[in-house]
């Protein structure tokens, strides 16, 4: 699938999603895309013409700065920051933590490696910490601010994993059908294969990481069971609306946001 920005890798429209009771989620309504550092001025222009007019920016504070979005100054957008990762990453090893391996004895290092957790993992602590960020994202969905430019576009750096989580929460509460919304979530691997995940291991070695598979899955993959996992995770506690739920999403933003995705 070919990004929808010129200069992205992950960048799509989710209307066209079937949902559970038939037809499709509307178009023009929620964008997901990697990082808009590297746009192009054509990427510019299409967001200038797009009906987006709200970006939401999952990356912490260190990567907004490091590879600061590229907007262009057409028009302006409302961009609303909501770092999900700080809960979910407690205890992984850092860089220089792993570029330490080759000193540690065999036992030390698988012992440091086993703290890289798995996406599956990693899902279901973003949704055990950030439900009151998705609830946010949601109401930026349901209600906006200006009905000409109300479309809402949510990124991070690889657009796979705290976007993953976001769109498939949202589009399962509004009635997409399931294994649509886990198809979504799987593209994702493809769209990002070849130079952005090249680049993006190559920077991992130029750390110290060494490449085993749980690093590469981390960095690269969307396997239809790490969102799977999350999921069950949800379903257990009520589904996706009921999360939204918990995290202060009204009923009455629950259903505009169904209205303005199911329509």
């Amino acid at each position: 699938m070919s990004a929808i920005i010129a200069g992205t890798y992950n960048s799509r429209d989710t209307g066209g999603t079937p949902l559970s009771a038939g037809g499709v989620t509307r178009a023009g309504v929620l964008y997901r895309s990697d990082a808009l550092a590297g746009i192009t001025d054509d990427g510019i222009r299409t967001l200038s013409d797009s009906p987006i007019g709200t970006i939401v920016d999952f990356r912490s504070d260190f990567e907004r700065v490091e590879a600061p979005n590229r907007l262009g100054t057409e028009r302006s957008f409302v961009e609303v920051g909501l770092p999900l990762l700080e809960g979910s990453m407690t205890g992984m090893p850092s860089p220089g933590d792993l570029g330490d391996l080759g000193d540690l004895d065999g036992e030390a290092a698988r012992a440091m490696l086993s703290r890289i957790p798995s996406l599956a993992d990693l899902y279901v602590g973003m949704l055990g910490s950030a439900a009151a960020s998705f609830a946010e994202v949601a109401r930026l969905v349901a209600r906006p601010s200006d009905e000409s430019r109300g479309a809402v576009l949510v990124h991070c750096t690889a657009g796979k994993d705290r976007t993953g989580v976001a769109t498939a929460l949202l589009l399962d509460a509004a009635g997409a059908d399931r294994a649509a919304v886990i198809a979504d979530y799987v593209q994702s691997e493809a769209n990002l294969a070849g130079d952005w995940a090249d680049r993006m291991l190559e920077r991992a070695r130029s750390w110290g990481m060494p490449m085993v598979p749980a690093l590469t899955d981390l960095v690269t993959a969307t396997p239809p069971q790490a969102i799977e996992t999350a999921f069950a995770w949800i379903d257990e506690r009520g589904g996706s609306a009921e999360y939204l739920r918990g995290g202060g999403l009204s009923d009455d933003d629950l259903e505009a946001l169904r209205s303005r995705l199911a329509g």
